[in-house]
């Protein structure tokens, strides 16, 4: 997050392959040696540096895939990209615990992902074609100081609203990578049927979820976005409000179906989830249509920043304070009738001293303290509203500036092609 900056200022104007080589590199090497650690500092230490690869690569690589592509096949181009992020993330969870099954030590989910990423810097190295900026439009902008790139980025509405609601889209996401198992667990623990789960199972599941929900949901936004766009010009940020407005009541059902019938959550969470992931192309695609080229990879940087810094960095935390200080609240001398959905459960009579120790309390507290996830996805969403306003707008200026000095520098060409032709007669 902290890093994003640089590298976007880096990003717009040396080589983006071999910023994103070592990055991918420094990413690997610190995953490897993170999993070897055996005190704490140096493990913390190790993984904060797999962030500063992290930032090299997710800023600069949306930029590549704008030089290589335009319109509609620059937003296949991003779905493909994005979709990458949900199914990582699913594989992730997949992989991690099934690797920590098998050997029975979760270090070993740290060693699986070096092995691709080493793979991944050769094949950028080597394979990769860095073009030249803006080269799919055919635009020969200049880059401008940094201080000038972020006071015109600051002025462009259309990138700093979606920008805003791309951040509950973020905050939303880290909250249910974080808790989400964790959640489902919780409600699992106090249905009949389910004593042996363990956390392992659910969070396999779950991965799954996630994965396909990625699958479904990143290439369908874009699709969606594509066949639209020419009838409704404002259709981009729309979609994405759509997305957030009908996830938040799916994911608010799944958190009161967790401790009532887990088939109903799952699938709750998958159809929340697929309307969560419209936004991550199309997102992306925004950015890269109201900015010109030799100032994306900032505006990458400037959107990582934000959506980070206010988005999946802090929320995860934010839900445990929130559930933490729920469990002093729904312990017996505060809250001495609160029962479970079905009724069976009464936290009166089944609550030890230590109300933390107790699943009824885990579950709720939990469960009052993700509805928070719901409130945002509803603020996302009319974030997304007001970007329409302005999206049309901007794009053309954007547009505008582009055309202006291609013709500028044909013009030049022009003049210079027959300053020659002159002399040489």
């Amino acid at each position: 997050m902290i890093f994003a900056p640089l590298f976007g200022y880096l990003g717009d104007r040396y080589s983006r392959r071999l910023i994103m080589a070592s990055g991918v590199l420094l990413w690997s090497l610190t995953t490897f040696l993170g999993s070897f650690m055996h005190t704490y500092g140096w493990f913390l230490t190790l993984r904060a540096l797999v962030g500063i690869g992290e930032a090299s690569y997710s800023t600069i690589a949306p930029t590549i895939i704008s030089d290589l592509f335009v319109k509609d096949m620059r937003s296949k181009m991003l779905a493909l990209f994005y979709f990458a992020i949900p199914v990582g993330s699913g594989l992730g969870y997949i992989v991690g615990s099934e690797m920590a099954h098998v050997t029975g030590s979760w270090q070993w989910g740290l060693r699986v992902t070096p092995i691709i990423g080493v793979i991944a810097v050769l094949l950028v190295i080597f394979v990769m074609h860095d073009p030249v900026r803006g080269n799919s439009e055919g635009s020969h902008l200049r880059p401008t100081t940094w201080g000038n790139d972020l006071s015109e980025l600051c002025k462009n509405k259309s990138f700093m609203l979606s920008t805003a609601g791309f951040t509950c889209v973020s905050f939303v996401a880290g909250a249910l990578a974080w808790w989400g198992p964790t959640f489902v667990y919780q409600g699992l623990r106090l249905q009949q049927g389910y004593e042996d789960v363990t956390l392992n199972d659910v969070t396999y599941k779950f991965g799954i979820i996630t994965m396909v929900s990625g699958l479904v949901g990143v290439p369908l936004g874009s699709v969606l976005a594509q066949r639209l766009r020419t009838r409704f010009p404002r259709i981009d940020p729309l979609i994405c409000a759509v997305g957030l407005l009908v996830s938040s009541p799916l994911l608010f059902g799944a958190s009161l179906f967790a401790s009532v019938n887990c088939n109903v959550c799952y699938a709750l969470i998958f159809f929340g989830e697929v309307f969560l992931n419209l936004n991550w192309s199309i997102v992306a695609d925004i950015l890269l249509y109201v900015v010109i080229p030799t100032r994306r990879s900032t505006a990458e940087a400037f959107q990582i920043l934000i959506s980070h810094a206010l988005g999946d960095a802090g929320s995860p935390y934010l839900v445990g304070v929130i559930s933490e200080t729920l469990k002093v609240v729904l312990s017996p001398s505060h809250s001495p009738h609160v029962t479970s959905s079905n009724g069976s459960f009464s936290l009166a009579s089944n609550i030890t001293s230590d109300p933390t120790s107790d699943p009824a309390v885990d579950f709720y507290s939990l469960q009052y303290s993700l509805f928070m996830t719901c409130f945002f996805e509803v603020i996302g969403g009319f974030f997304f509203l007001f970007t329409a306003l302005y999206i049309s707008r901007d794009k053309y200026q954007a547009e505008k500036a582009i055309a202006g000095m291609s013709s500028v520098k044909k013009l030049q060409t022009l003049c210079g092609i027959i300053i020659l032709t002159c002399i040489s007669k």
